[in-house]
């Protein structure tokens, strides 16, 4: 495939033969993609087991909702939160449209308020991000490590995280049990 430029936003779809354990079954929003810089992503499809109230410590504290679980982004600078969210919430300046009805805020007022009272289905708090070096992901992509499709934003807040992968893949037209990994005995 080789060249990726004006593929950005996309989804990537983890391929059972991806060996990272941070990426196995992942639904990956890929923000950002430049040939110099490589790619910025966010995986949309991992919910954090434990309550948010357990893991975060705000500066100054607040009292974040016991419900609210936060969603993992990746494994590179679990400090840093992004919000993504259905429609725009807060300062217009800290957010941007990744595709029609799917917004990505930096806003960190936008998130305490979040923490605080629980966000709907279509807003997601998530920690972590997902990074590439320059030709990093053409490389993946080319060995088969991922399936690319395009942003659906109903995927991303209308599907359950733990069936969000299979239902990218079904929208895909494949079957998931058809792209595991071959083991050699049949």
């Amino acid at each position: 495939m080789g060249s990726m430029s004006g593929t950005a936003p996309i989804l990537l779809l983890s391929m059972p033969q991806m060996a990272d354990p941070n990426f196995a079954r992942t639904v990956v929003l890929i923000c950002d993609y430049t040939a110099e810089e490589g790619a910025f992503g966010l995986v949309v499809n991992r919910q954090m087991h434990e309550p948010a109230c357990e893991i975060v410590r705000t500066e100054p504290p607040v009292r974040v909702d016991p419900d609210l679980k936060l969603w993992i982004g990746g494994p590179v600078d679990p400090q840093s939160t992004w919000v993504l969210m259905a429609e725009a919430q807060g300062p217009d300046d800290e957010q941007r449209e990744i595709v029609p009805g799917l917004l990505l805020s930096v806003s960190r007022t936008l998130t305490l308020q979040l923490l605080q009272e629980p966000p709907s289905s279509r807003t997601k708090v998530v920690v972590g991000y997902a990074g590439w070096r320059p030709g990093q992901l053409e490389n993946e992509i080319a060995s088969s490590s991922w399936l690319m499709t395009q942003v659906d934003p109903s995927l991303i807040f209308g599907v359950p995280p733990e069936q969000m992968w299979e239902e990218a893949i079904r929208r895909l037209g494949a079957d998931p049990a058809n792209l595991q990994t071959s083991s050699g005995v049949h």
